[in-house]
């Protein structure tokens, strides 16, 4: 057994010291709140109610603290975007709606979390080859979504750059929209971004995934609404 291991089976007999998963969602709180600097051993263990040397029965030392949380980083945003990306659909307006799952879903693809490591890159020459080499897989995988739907290669690979270049924008830009505004636009994004229209029952499925119903062209009501509605 590693050492990380004896000290986290150790640990598990004392849970005064907290546990890694306690340790690294501070971190990654704080990482979010205040930025890189602001990760550090001593206020994480004030944050958390704990001495110090606890966090030193789950960690070496604040780097492999800070290594887990870019692999936090690429197993949320980076495998969450290419799982949607590769989520089953019956058209090409259906597999952008999947992407488009990302941008609304924090479970999925945390926008909060991209802005906050693309920040700490600009500090660390590591993490931003880190950051370059997560946007090529991403934009990989958008392409390869295109090109299942017979898009060309430089068709495919333009339109999955102009897609993830899109989003990256509102990301840096700390872009803030109401759920029903970004609902008005995804319509024209789609056919923007593949040249086709997108069907209404796809709409439709895509605003029931957020619990919206679409009552007039533009127009959202929580989906209860709906129900509430057809129930008289």
């Amino acid at each position: 057994m590693s050492q990380l291991g004896k000290a986290r089976g150790k640990a598990q007999d004392g849970g005064w010291r907290g546990s890694p998963e306690g340790w690294l969602t501070a971190a990654y709180d704080v990482l979010k709140e205040s930025g890189i600097d602001a990760v550090r051993v001593m206020p994480l263990a004030k944050r958390l109610g704990l001495s110090r040397t606890s966090f030193y029965w789950f960690f070496e030392d604040r780097e492999q603290l800070l290594g887990a949380l870019l692999t936090r980083w690429r197993d949320t945003n980076t495998g969450g975007l290419i799982r949607q990306s590769e989520s089953y659909a019956e058209s090409i307006s259906e597999a952008i709606l999947n992407v488009f799952e990302c941008w609304l879903n924090p479970q999925t693809f945390d926008s909060q979390f991209e802005f906050a490591v693309r920040s700490w890159a600009l500090q660390s020459a590591e993490v931003a080859a880190e950051v370059a080499t997560a946007d090529e897989q991403r934009i990989s995988a958008l392409a390869s979504m295109f090109k299942r739907f017979g898009y060309d290669f430089n068709a495919a690979d333009t339109r999955a750059r102009t897609i993830y270049l899109t989003q990256i924008g509102y990301i840096t830009m700390n872009t803030s929209e109401e759920i029903t505004v970004r609902f008005q636009r995804i319509p024209h994004y789609v056919s923007i971004f593949t040249g086709k229209v997108p069907k209404q029952r796809e709409l439709d499925r895509f605003y029931g995934k957020f619990g919206y119903a679409e009552s007039e062209p533009g127009h959202f009501v929580p989906l209860t609404d709906t129900f509430e509605d057809a129930a008289k």
